[in-house]
């Protein structure tokens, strides 16, 4: 079986959706790759043909353990370059995605065993996210999306989706990061957010919300 830069992508961003979303169903993979459903079908059957995915009758999406293997190998792999950008070399948390994206399948076996060794492992990457952290073992760790929170509650922003570079950029300006805090004010009828952080107020709806987990803080 040759592992295409293609076929590799494909299942990063099926075990990426699964974390971040749960169900995966190739119209979940067209979203996140921005592809058409033409070519979801055409890499799934290829996918199921080298027995690197599953699908069951509802269309359900999920890996092999042989799929989850390269999965798991490049999502390392990309966690290492984000955090050798902005740790390192001082890129913006908000770029980093991107430019991981484009590097992952150029790394080799030394460059990243070297990584290890600098960086250490188990660390989250600049967006706060961990590498097989799905939505429901983040709420067995008490963490719950933004959009969730009760008025008047004082939250630690932990981690946020991290594939949309505007979305970050976004929350960057209004100084929603990582390990930052924030309470949120009220729940506005709207549909948005009041919240405030440090001397500064700012408002979110609900989609960019349920974007950003939080956890409880004092």
């Amino acid at each position: 079986m040759e592992l295409t830069v293609s076929k590799g992508d494909y299942l990063k961003a099926i075990a990426e959706a699964e974390s971040e979303e749960g169900e995966v169903i190739a119209a979940t993979v067209a979203r996140w790759l921005g592809v058409s459903a033409p070519a979801v079908a055409l890499a799934l059957r290829r996918l199921r043909k080298d027995k690197l995915v599953e699908t069951d009758r509802k269309g359900h999406i999920s890996l092999t353990a042989a799929g989850r293997a390269i999965s798991d190998k490049l999502r390392i792999r990309h966690h290492l370059i984000e955090r050798m950008l902005h740790e390192m070399l001082g890129m913006e948390w908000y770029k980093v995605h991107e430019e991981a994206e484009r590097l992952e399948h150029s790394v080799s076996e030394d460059l990243e065993r070297r990584l290890v060794e600098k960086l250490g492992i188990g660390h989250p990457c600049p967006h706060g996210n961990q590498i097989n952290k799905s939505a429901a073992e983040r709420r067995k760790l008490g963490l719950q999306q933004l959009w969730e929170t009760e008025p008047g509650s004082w939250v630690r922003i932990e981690s946020m989706h991290e594939r949309d570079r505007k979305l970050l950029e976004y929350l960057d300006r209004l100084g929603i990061l990582p390990g930052k805090k924030l309470k949120l004010l009220s729940r506005n009828y709207d549909g948005t957010l009041s919240l405030r952080l440090g001397d500064k107020g700012a408002s979110l709806g609900e989609t960019i919300a349920k974007k950003v987990w939080v956890s409880p803080t004092a």
